[in-house]
């Protein structure tokens, strides 16, 4: 059994007992419709009359929870999930990144509600993300009541969705909390077709892989892929390569939660090549790819026109594969960007296209104040998604609404719940207020520390590990996005 397959057994049986506790408190609350208070009835009434409460049901083939504290303080935090792998669905609906994040909510009379989205929130679930959302907003608000304010909270996938719920129903969300958000997946995945490309053509050529297109080869072409991978890690050409797969999409090598960031060129590589195997072959390759296809009525990704020379003079890894080349004694740097200027290009599908820009990019506009947070090794979400969402926030939105946290981590999504509300109470700050709070790394990381050992925990996704982390909100500054879609 692989690392990643174990993690993901853990990181499963972790959300299923999340999914069993909304279970049993549904239980517990006697006489409750799974439909909700009656229409018209205040939330606060409803709350009152017998604690705490779990609401679940569906909506247009949509399953939701809703969490109703036992006296509520009027705001209601809308939470939107990530990119679901078939293989890896948590049960139940998540409201939260982690459950204590959204125990210590419900605890202090926030209410917090999400949809698992149609599809039991498999794949590229953008569209359905926002029609699910609202459609449950509507429902609390006609079931519930009408909250005094409304955040929008979502992770990774869900963090765009997040977004493009208060851009698009600016009247109905007051913020925006995003973490490890990717606010240009049309980006995302022409770069992740740029990696996928590179490890074709330098390190399986002549091999049976279809990037795209895949259909019931999807599998085959995945783990073909990934052992490509695994063999290119044993020699110093093979690292040299992946470095390069890398760098074309700005991928930092620094792949755990729980670890200090790799030192040494192989270790950098051996790290950045577990997100070019699992985030890039197995999550958004030809598997992930073939969901999205049947989504967006063909393939939305490619390549023609791509100068993988200058990707890489721009790319913040570009140092990186000058080292590991260096250390090959059989690289060449020239001859195999030589390789992938010759080799064929993919094209895409003008209405996949069209269907990406509809669905998968943000405006920019700033309606409601928005709080991001990012750790600065992510190469699931690269970092180079904020500098880019501050760029078109500049341009379209307000810029002073826009504050933008950083943790110092590898992983994706690698936050603790302290680390989590920290943010959170940050934008209800600025809400209530109307200007923002101190957000200087020393005064987060005192807040953080100041919720105690219970909230301190990150999970690992690589390792399924949960383990207390030390505070550490930091200064960072990305680089530019690569292959921006505008």
């Amino acid at each position: 059994m692989s690392r990643w397959t174990s993690g993901a057994d853990r990181w499963r049986r972790r959300t299923a007992r999340v999914g069993l506790v909304g279970a049993a408190l549904a239980g517990l609350v006697a006489g409750l419709v799974v439909g909700g208070p009656p229409a018209g009835a205040s939330a606060e009434a409803s709350a009152a009359a017998g604690g705490r409460k779990t609401i679940t049901g569906e909506i247009d083939g949509a399953e939701y929870r809703v969490e109703l504290p036992a006296r509520w303080n009027g705001t209601l935090v809308l939470y939107s999930h990530g990119y679901f792998l078939a293989e890896w669905v948590p049960e139940g609906v998540q409201v939260a990144n982690r459950v204590e994040t959204e125990q210590w909510l419900i605890e202090h009379g926030y209410a917090v509600a999400a949809s698992k989205f149609k599809n039991d929130g498999v794949g590229y679930g953008v569209q359905d993300g926002v029609t699910d959302q609202v459609a449950l907003l509507d429902w609390f608000e006609e079931h519930v009541g009408e909250p005094r304010r409304t955040v929008s909270s979502g992770m990774s996938q869900g963090g765009l969705i997040a977004a493009l719920l208060a851009e698009r129903n600016p009247k109905r969300f007051d913020g925006v909390a995003a973490m490890c958000a990717e606010y240009d997946t049309h980006a995302t995945w022409n770069s992740g077709l740029d990696i996928t490309f590179v490890v074709k053509t330098l390190l399986a050529p002549g091999e049976d892989i279809e990037l795209v297109r895949a259909g019931e080869d999807a599998a085959a072409s995945r783990d073909a892929l990934a052992a490509a991978i695994d063999r290119a890690l044993e020699t110093p050409e093979g690292r040299a390569r992946l470095a390069l797969a890398g760098a074309v999409a700005n991928i930092p090598g620094w792949y755990a939660a729980h670890e200090p960031k790799p030192k040494t060129t192989d270790e950098l590589v051996a790290a950045q090549s577990l997100w070019t195997k699992w985030a890039y072959s197995y999550g958004i390759g030809p598997v992930g790819r073939t969901e999205l296809e049947a989504r967006a009525g063909g393939n939305p990704s490619w390549n023609t026109g791509i100068d993988y020379g200058r990707l890489l003079a721009r790319s913040s890894q570009r140092d990186l594969v000058r080292d590991a080349y260096a250390a090959a004694p059989g690289g060449d740097l020239g001859a195999d960007l030589k390789r992938l200027a010759k080799a064929p290009r993919i094209r895409p599908d003008a209405k996949a296209v069209a269907y990406q820009y509809r669905h998968g990019i943000v405006r920019g506009t700033t309606p409601a104040p928005v709080v991001t947070l990012h750790s600065t090794g992510d190469g699931g979400a690269v970092t180079d998604q904020e500098r880019w969402y501050a760029d078109q926030i500049r341009r379209h939105g307000n810029s002073a609404s826009l504050r933008q946290l950083w943790v110092d981590r590898g992983g994706h999504c690698s936050f603790s719940s302290a680390d989590e509300l920290v943010m959170l109470r940050t934008l209800l700050d600025r809400i209530d207020d109307g200007q923002w709070p101190s957000t200087t790394p020393t005064r987060l990381n005192a807040s953080v520390s100041a919720m105690g050992p219970a909230y301190q925990k990150v999970l690992d996704l690589g390792t399924g590990a949960d383990l207390p982390l030390e505070p550490a909100y930091t200064n960072f500054t990305p680089p530019r996005m690569l292959r921006p879609s505008r």
